[in-house]
């Protein structure tokens, strides 16, 4: 299949849906630019296509959750405008744009970062009026998306990754900071889009296993392309890592035993949804994407 295809196809439904949903304009105005500033600046909408792949993956319609998978754009959205701040990594220039912060002021990018995070929740309650999920699958993929967006996923990665500047590597925190910073949301989008379609446990297992190894690996991956990237093609400023001695594969491992790493994730990846139908194979194609991807 066409993987690059695949991928507009549904960005373009996630992005129709996101300008339709937040055509109105917002009160104070100032905040509803904010807001608009982060959340269309050209994100690849990666997670909400995991979602929706993998509720395809087990026999659903995509478009049935399509309000749902939008949702967790709005989260990580929140996580990179919050990310940027000062008081996190300081960060100039994301997306090829001047951060949400620089733009807005850091108040008024606090308060948009939260907007978002709350409002993706609303967004996912709105989908109850939805006849083709049934509740019960609605109310735990919420539950799914909220543990692995707050301190046991997401936030507690961000929290470790902050202690960690400065740190001499080791293999467990690094291991721990990837697979809840960036890991977490990744593989808890892959679990919502299952259980929403009423996924098998062994089916969810095998999702689970394969959202755990992608998520690892586009970390790796993000760690190499930050030494070997630019900052024109990566749409933030290259070497960042390095020069706030972040905690990083390279930095641990050297460049050529992380890109080893993230082929042998990636491998896994696709070994472990081995016995779903052709109709997994984007969940395959896109782990291969990963190892190309150069942004």
């Amino acid at each position: 299949m066409d993987i690059k295809s695949y991928l507009k196809e549904k960005k373009e439904l996630v992005d129709s849906f996101l300008k339709e949903y937040f055509s109105s304009p917002s009160t104070p105005s100032i905040l509803g630019e904010s807001l608009a500033y982060s959340l269309f600046a050209g994100g690849k909408r990666i997670r909400p296509i995991l979602c929706l792949a993998a509720y395809e993956a087990c026999d659903g319609d995509s478009e049935d959750i399509i309000q749902f998978a939008s949702s967790i754009e709005l989260i990580h959205t929140y996580s990179l405008i919050h990310d940027d701040l000062p008081a996190m990594d300081n960060d100039d220039l994301r997306r090829g744009k001047p951060t949400n912060h620089k733009v807005f002021g850091e108040g008024m990018a606090i308060l948009a970062g939260d907007g978002l995070l709350t409002e993706a929740f609303y967004m996912m309650s709105n989908s109850l009026s939805n006849k083709n999920i049934k509740n019960a699958a609605l109310i735990r993929a919420i539950k799914e998306i909220a543990f692995v967006s707050g301190i046991h996923g997401m936030v507690g990665g961000q929290a470790q990754d902050l202690l960690s500047e400065d740190a001499e590597p080791d293999k467990e925190t690094l291991s721990f900071i990837h697979k809840h910073k960036t890991g977490a949301l990744i593989s808890g989008s892959l679990r919502a889009g299952a259980i929403l379609a009423n996924c098998t446990k062994l089916s969810l297992s095998a999702i689970t296993r394969y959202g755990e190894n992608i998520g690892l690996a586009f970390q790796v991956i993000d760690d190499i392309l930050d030494i070997e990237g630019n900052t024109e093609e990566l749409g933030k400023t290259a070497g960042s890592d390095e020069r706030k001695k972040k905690m990083t594969y390279p930095a641990l491992y050297g460049i050529e035993q992380s890109r080893e790493k993230a082929g042998e994730l990636i491998s896994e990846a696709i070994f472990a949804i081995k016995d779903f139908s052709g109709k997994a194979e984007p969940l395959r194609e896109i782990a291969r994407y990963f190892l190309e991807r150069k942004n």
